[in-house]
């Protein structure tokens, strides 16, 4: 199992999020701050906005460099984003991976829109749902953001988008804090 680390998100995203997203052109960081945009520009909830920033951080706090089969990305981040955020945040996370295997099945012109690296990345998850898993996926809760999610991030991989920098999204994640931190649950990460 990886080993979940208590770096900032976003300095992970800004130190380790530099280098190219997998075979896309755009850096994870590029990646990340295009999908938050996305969904800002939407009117998306503060914690959709912060799921989508930090959707893919499970590359970055994992162990994505072993030939082994490794734990998804999507559960190491989900699990990782849990020291700070609640589950409007997690689920999202937890459930983008799940999300493309259920668009596939529910949209039939969605693989079409899919990167030649996002339809490879489909094989290695498990590639498309049957029916029944679909719906049984589209009844979750959060089901229905983890989609939004989905979308904004097959859009999200323009290396020469302008968006708002990652400072931008600062008081945004601390005031996801401070709510979770009000309900009296910890502020910092676990040890």
């Amino acid at each position: 199992m990886p080993e979940i680390t208590s770096i900032d998100p976003l300095e992970a995203l800004e130190v380790i999020g530099a280098a190219r997203y997998g075979m896309e052109a755009a850096s994870q960081l590029q990646h990340a701050l295009q999908c938050a945009h996305l969904a800002e520009i939407s009117g998306a909830s503060d914690a959709l906005i912060a799921a989508c920033l930090l959707h893919d951080i499970g590359h970055l706090v994992g162990d994505d460099r072993h030939e082994a089969p490794r734990e998804d990305h999507a559960i190491v981040g989900a699990r990782y984003l849990a020291q700070w955020f609640d589950p409007a945040v997690t689920e999202p996370v937890r459930l983008h991976a799940e999300a493309k295997r259920c668009l596939v099945v529910v949209d039939a012109l969605y693989f079409g829109t899919l990167s030649t690296a996002s339809k490879r990345s489909l094989r290695s998850q498990g590639g498309a749902m049957t029916q029944a898993e679909a719906q049984s996926f589209g009844n979750l809760p959060y089901a229905r953001d983890a989609i939004a999610l989905r979308r904004w991030d097959d859009r999200a991989k323009d290396p020469h988008a302008t968006v708002p920098p990652l400072a931008h999204y600062r008081a945004l994640l601390d005031d996801l804090l401070r709510l979770r931190n009000a309900r009296g649950l910890a502020m910092t990460p676990s040890d």
